[in-house]
This record gives C-alpha cells, structure tokens and sequence, in this order.
C-alpha cells in the first residue's frame, strides 16, 4: 500500500512541479512583454526633431518634428551671441568678469573674477568652447541682470520670426520654462549667420588669445568643421533633459543650407545625411530667369512694351523637376513718354497657396510720345 501511495504521489509530485515551471515561465514571459512595451513606449515618447532649410530663401526642405517644444541646451549660445552683437558696437571692448560668472556648472572657460577679456574673445569661448560662464558674463557686461538679457534674447528671436520658444538664461542651462523648437531655432540661426562676424566666429577651428604663459586656446566642438566638405558653423549642445543637439551648416555651389537636430543621438551622421541629401536633391536657380510680359501703352509711339523682373530671384528648386510654381502678374496700363526700368507692375511665384517670391516688373526699353504728324 505504501508502495502505491508513493507512485502516485511521486508522479503528481512531478505533475505539479512541471505546472509551476511553466506557469513561471508564462508569467516571466508576460512581465518582460510588458516591459519591453513600456520601454518602447518611452523611447517613442521621446521624440527627437530636425529641420533643413536654405538660407537665403528660408524654404524648408525636410522636417520632422520641427513644431514640437524642445530644449535647446547649448544651441541657445548661437541667441545669445546674436543678442550680444546687436548690443555691442565694437567686439574689442573689455569687459571686467563679474562674481556671477565665475564657477558656472557645465563647460567653462574657467573665468576669474576681475579677469578682463574682451568680447571678443568671450563671444569665441561661448560658441568654440560653449562655455556658460562666457555667456553669464556676456549677458551681465550687455544687462544688469540675467533676467533683463533674457528679455532681449526673446525680442530678439520674435525679430528672427520664432515664435514657439522662450528662453531664460544665455546658456542653456536646463529649466522647464526654456525652450524652442527646431523650427524657430532654425529661423534664429539663419539670421545669425548673416551676420559677418558670427560667421567668422563659428566657422573657426582654433584660436589663440593672450600672449606668452598668458595664452589662451579655443578649439571649437563642432566636428562637423572639420569631417563635413562645405562646413560653415555653427553649434553643439548636450544636457540629460535636451539629449544631444546640433545647428550646422555647409555651403555648396554657392547653396547654404542650415540643419537643426534636437534629441537625436547619432546628432553628427544624422546632420551630415540631412545636408548631403539637401544638396543631392536641391540646387539654386533663377525663378523668373525667362519670365516676360507684354504691357499696354497709351499714347506711344508703340502700342505695347515688354517688362521683366527688376531681378529673377535666386531659390532652392528640387533637381527633379517636380516642383509645381505659379506664377501671378499684377501690371497697369503705362502712358508715354517713359524710360527703360520704368516700373509697371509686380510679379508673384506661389507654391501651392504660399507666395514665395514677389519682384517688381519694369520695362526693358523706353516708348516715346506719339506726336502730331503720328497722330494724324
């Protein structure tokens, strides 16, 4: 009896345990499901943003992404040093460190209170070496307090159009309430670069201030200057909240394209594909190169005359062709006499229901008054 007692039993033993064994493995299966759901969730919920556009003509050509509000760390400095250039008429004044400046978390210069430096140089320690004591410093010689230079730094990137970003410290510092998105960053930094001496600034590799044990070197972070054939600038940025962050741009066949990357990881290959994709599928052409119209004239001695644009606007068009413009003229009826240049109307190019481009036309010859004997 004994020896049925313990078959059975050991065989129900054997039964049960292989029932907890799989209803573990079941369970452990279902708890790391749901994890690796949550996971996916995050990083999905993490979005990153970018945005190509050409710089003189301000035409977007790829986004994603670009309206979402982001931190903008470091890439704030490209405002701040915009801010400073508009306020300061000559960069080699000097400016005497403040207290506040000194001991700035982060990337530093490694300012001394009462240090002098010129703006100059800090403008070049803010955006080679991004340092946030340059900025503090800056913002403190332009305002007499953090709080005011913000204020200047959001008149001024309502100036570059932004219109979705306020910022509250010249560094980038993380704080909840300063912030941009990809596309107002990149209305801010196309503004920037045309300013010639920001330009010279962010296009630098090295620099050297001071002289003999006094020296003072400034390489600028921005691979890009150096791996990325056309390279013109223009900044990094990295804090735990903003992920990691980069303006760049690059010049080609007279072409300047501007990229913004924000929260993306691979920031640099992800920046240099945009851009070459920019310049495999876009190129600057003439909008109106050909346009002509045919004007009415009163009283001349021809009855028409032709117009052309006063200039035939230079803009990004796709290699392929597919672009789709419209173009709209708006003439009057002129009375001679009248010179060549005269102008006599406008014209308009849209893609789509969006003006992108509006020229003046003018007349490319004179028309002299009927006299007498033409009259009769």
């Amino acid at each position: 009896m004994d020896n049925i007692y313990q078959n059975v039993y050991g065989k129900n033993k054997k039964k049960l345990r292989g029932v907890i064994w799989s209803a573990l493995l079941v369970l452990s299966f279902v708890c790391l499901s749901q994890l690796w759901g949550s996971v996916a969730s995050a990083k999905s919920n993490t979005a990153g943003a970018y945005i190509v556009i050409e710089r003189s003509s301000g035409r977007v050509l790829f986004s994603s992404n670009e309206n979402l509000k982001m931190y903008p760390a470091s890439t704030t400095k490209i405002l701040t040093a915009l801010t400073v250039l508009d306020k300061v008429k000559d960069v080699e004044e000097i400016v005497a460190i403040d207290e506040e400046a000194v001991g700035v978390e982060g990337s530093s210069v490694y300012l001394k209170k009462g240090d002098k430096r010129s703006v100059k140089e800090l403008l070049y320690g803010l955006m080679l070496r991004s340092g946030n004591d340059a900025a503090v410093a800056l913002a403190l010689y332009v305002s007499p307090d953090i709080a005011q230079f913000a204020r200047l730094m959001n008149d001024k990137a309502k100036e570059c159009g932004a219109q979705n970003s306020n910022f509250v410290n010249p560094n980038g510092l993380h704080d909840d309430e300063h912030y941009t998105t990809a596309s107002d960053l990149v209305k801010i930094s196309a503004v920037a670069m045309e300013n010639e001496t920001f330009r010279k600034i962010v296009s630098t590799k090295t620099i050297v201030f001071g002289e003999g044990e006094e020296k003072r070197y400034y390489t600028n972070k921005n691979k890009m200057l150096a791996t990325f054939e056309g390279a013109t600038g223009i900044k990094t940025g990295y804090t735990k909240n903003s992920g990691r962050c980069l303006v760049s741009s690059a010049t080609r066949d007279d072409m300047e394209l501007i990229c913004v990357v924000l929260n993306r990881y691979d920031m640099w290959n992800e920046s240099a594909n945009l851009l070459n994709r920019g310049f495999d599928e876009y190129e600057l052409k003439p909008l109106l190169a050909d346009y002509e119209k045919e004007i009415n004239v009163l009283k001349g001695k021809s009855a028409s005359c032709k117009a052309v644009p006063e200039d035939a606007g230079l803009y990004p068009v796709k290699k392929d062709g597919s672009d789709n413009f419209e173009i709209k003229a708006k003439v009057k009826t002129l009375t001679a006499p009248f010179k060549a240049g005269t102008e006599c109307g406008t014209v308009e190019v849209y893609d789509g229901n969006r003006l992108i481009y509006r020229q003046k036309l003018v007349t490319i010859n004179s028309v002299e008054k009927k006299s007498f004997f033409d009259r009769f």
